[in-house]
This record gives structure tokens, sequence and C-alpha cells, in this order.
């Protein structure tokens, strides 16, 4: 697929979107199912089908598609939106996380451009190719997972490899955070890593990044961008 260039408004809509993800699809997910995983969906994210039905964001809509009918509200509060997908809003719906996404005000109106939630949607789209696309890489040995959107992360993310031999990373996409303005790749290696190679670039996390803008510089973004995923899990193994 193309990347195009990122409009105005994402890291705004970003935020609300975490905050939807976190608070309204996945609990939506979890209460009925006991796993809260998202997907890229169509022009957006969401779940999985669980119980019959399936709870997504498509632009500046809920989308909520249920025994053969499609229900869709515009995206107004956190507590609109988790009420929408038939939950009551509930700060503390899991108790097992290490860094739960910190609750922003439920009845205070989302900031959500149309915009910038297909941009975030088509990463999304873009992470999912390309991940799966890795894991078809694993070698023996390696413990692959499903390709998966962490609602307290917000990013797409498989992890690779055998952690015994300190060769296991996550291999993710991520939309954007506060100390990454723009979209990025990452390879996040789960034991430490040697910092006199050049690959491990990033100073905020125990890995290496690849933001959007060099990928959208590419004749070939997908190629690219497997081609730095390859390379992170062949300098994990080389260890």
């Amino acid at each position: 697929m193309t990347l195009k260039q990122l409009p105005s408004g994402l890291a705004e809509t970003r935020n609300s979107l975490h905050q939807l993800a976190f608070f309204a699809l996945s609990p939506a997910r979890y209460k009925a199912m006991g796993r809260m995983g998202l997907r890229h969906t169509p022009g957006g994210f969401g779940t999985p089908e669980f119980d019959g039905r399936v709870a997504r964001i498509e632009g500046d809509q809920l989308v909520h598609e249920q025994d053969g009918n499609v229900a869709t509200q515009a995206i107004t509060t956190i507590r609109e939106a988790a009420e929408f997908f038939g939950n009551d809003y509930q700060v503390e719906w899991f108790a097992d996380f290490h860094d739960p996404l910190t609750a922003s005000d439920p009845d205070a109106p989302l900031s959500v451009s149309q915009d910038a939630s297909l941009a975030i949607g088509a990463w999304f789209e873009f992470g999912f190719d390309v991940l799966n696309e890795l894991r078809t890489h694993g070698v023996e040995g390696d413990d692959v997972s499903e390709v998966q959107i962490w609602p307290e992360h917000l990013d797409s993310a498989t992890e690779l490899g055998d952690y015994e031999k300190a060769q296991r990373a996550s291999f993710g996409a991520s939309p954007g955070d506060g100390g990454n303005p723009e979209p990025y790749l990452y390879v996040a290696s789960w034991s430490d890593i040697d910092r006199s190679n050049t690959y491990w670039n990033s100073t905020s996390f125990n890995g290496s990044s690849l933001a959007y803008s060099g990928l959208l510089a590419s004749d070939d973004p997908k190629g690219m961008a497997l081609e730095f995923l390859l390379e992170g899990h062949r300098v994990l193994h080389a260890v």
C-alpha cells in the first residue's frame, strides 16, 4: 500500500482514540471473552468478532455490528462510547496491567479528526501487513505470537524469538506517542542490547525505531519496513 502525507491534528486524534481503545473497545471484548487485543478493521481498528458482534472505530464514527445489523454513532465522549458498545464506563476493568492508560474525563468531548483517524487506520493496516509478513520469517526455536493492537499502548505488535537465548523482541508499528510524535516501526528487545551496534538507535526504549517520514521517502515503504524489522531479528539471533 502507498503511505501518504500525515494530516494535521494527528496527536489530538491519537490521544482520543487511545482513550476509546482502552476504555470502550477492549473492555467490551474482555467482558464477553476474557481477551482484550484489537485488530485493524476497515478505516480504523476494533475488535475481532466476539459473541456474534464487532465493536470498532471508522474515521470519526463508532460502529457496532451485531446479528447482521450495523449501528453507527458519532464519537462524542468516552462514557457514551462505552455505553454504545454495551458496557458501563469503568476506569479499572483489568487488574494486571503493568502500565495502564491514565483516564481522562469520561464526559469531556473528544477531539477526533476524520482525516487523522483514517490516517491512523491506514497506518495500522500497513503495520498489520508488514508484521504478518514478518511472522513468516521466524526460524526454528522462535516463539511467534499473533499480531494485535494492545489497548494500553495503542500499537500493533507481534513477538518473535527465544527469550532464554536473549533473542526475543517485540516488533511493532506505533501511531506515535509523547516521545515520538509521528508513527514509527520499532524493535524492542526483551533482553540487554549492545549499544555499540548502530542498529539500536532509540534513546527512549530498549531497541530501534524507523520513523514514518523515512518510510514515506522510500520508493518501497513495505520493503523498507520489512527489512528494518528483519535486521532486528538477525541482530538478535547473532547474539
